[in-house]
């Protein structure tokens, strides 16, 4: 008889305590009669976070499951934080078969984290599995998508019917699917990765502080041979933008634009990101003459294409930052004899 796989659930907070306990307890309950075991990795908030947290796990829903709180020591970012948990492992020491990872406004439901290990363990040639996300008010998030290209950003920029139909294949959101299906990649807020193709192609690239993270660590996988599952029956509830404001953001920050330059410049060398932003701006330019003539409202944050290319003209002058791409270790021993070395 097979055993059962192992599961480790990593689940990051920064500055959403009570909401991170919530989701927690969520967790839990998708962990039922599973070799599962939940890691909280408080992303240095410096709010009282993690002592809330703490406080929190003495309810007696939290003893379900074995739970760690864990502390990341920095805040580099979605992708550096998820690593500590990825790294952090099982408690006794070693790596489990699979790990899923949750935002702290995700929640997810009862059956959620069961099925999307069940498909995994069904399609092997599947290296991460991700749910069906939606609002407060039931309506369904797109969280599918096509990997980012030059003609993606010419025709996301442009925002006109005739082009998007010439470039349908091109689009990056995909249609809600209404079945499992493949895709290129899904948002991070409620993803199930094998832990072999970890191995193999490493965790987050810590570069990216936040966004392009999972479009990367998805590209390097299907780059390995591994497909991205997006699985219908698993349903979670999403609020969405807690933690990053996005929703209020009136200027693109910084970081954002970092990632997309380190996203492109890394996967498609200095002259691909030179296109895309190219193509990006060709297409702003048209939907901001459109809008003008047609007087259609604003949509993008205010000075978003001066300050993209901007950035990027000054990203070209520096050198390309080292992708910091950090090996999951097999197992405690080989992580041992690794510092070891």
């Amino acid at each position: 008889m097979s055993r059962s796989p192992r599961l480790l659930v990593v689940l990051l907070n920064w500055r959403t305590p009570d909401m991170t306990l919530r989701a927690a307890e969520s967790a839990l309950v998708a962990m039922r009669h599973l070799r599962a075991e939940l890691v909280i990795v408080d992303n240095d908030s410096g709010d009282g976070s993690f002592e809330k947290i703490a406080k929190g796990l003495q309810a007696p829903w939290a003893k379900a499951a074995p739970v760690r709180l864990i502390q990341s020591g920095r805040n580099g970012g979605f992708g550096a934080g998820n690593n500590v948990g990825i790294r952090a492992g099982l408690s006794d020491g070693s790596c489990p078969d699979y790990v899923y990872i949750l935002n702290s406004d995700a929640f997810p439901a009862p059956d959620a984290i069961r099925l999307l290990l069940g498909h995994l363990e069904r399609h092997p040639e599947a290296g991460f599995a991700g749910s069906y996300i939606h609002g407060e008010d039931g309506v369904p998030h797109i969280t599918a998508f096509r990997f980012p290209s030059v003609a993606s950003e010419f025709e996301g920029a442009a925002r006109f019917g005739p082009i998007t139909r010439l470039l349908r294949e091109h689009v990056v959101p995909l249609p809600l699917p209404r079945g499992t299906t493949r895709v290129d990649w899904l948002a991070g807020a409620s993803l199930m990765m094998r832990h072999s193709v970890l191995d193999r192609i490493g965790l987050f690239d810590e570069t990216f502080f936040l966004y392009f993270e999972e479009t990367d660590l998805c590209l390097r996988a299907a780059r390995a041979g591994f497909e991205t599952h997006y699985v219908r029956a698993s349903e979670v509830l999403h609020i969405g933008s807690v933690s990053t404001g996005m929703k209020r953001w009136t200027r693109v920050p910084g970081f954002w634009l970092d990632s997309r330059w380190h996203y492109f410049s890394k996967n498609h060398g200095r002259g691909g990101a030179v296109l895309a932003t190219l193509a990006h701006g060709a297409g702003g330019l048209l939907w901001r003459a459109r809008r003008l003539l047609q007087r259609k409202p604003r949509v993008d944050p205010p000075r978003f294409l001066r300050d993209l290319i901007s950035h990027d003209l000054s990203a070209l002058t520096r050198p390309l930052p080292g992708v910091r791409e950090t090996p999951a270790p097999r197992d405690a021993a080989v992580a041992q004899a690794a510092r070891a070395e």
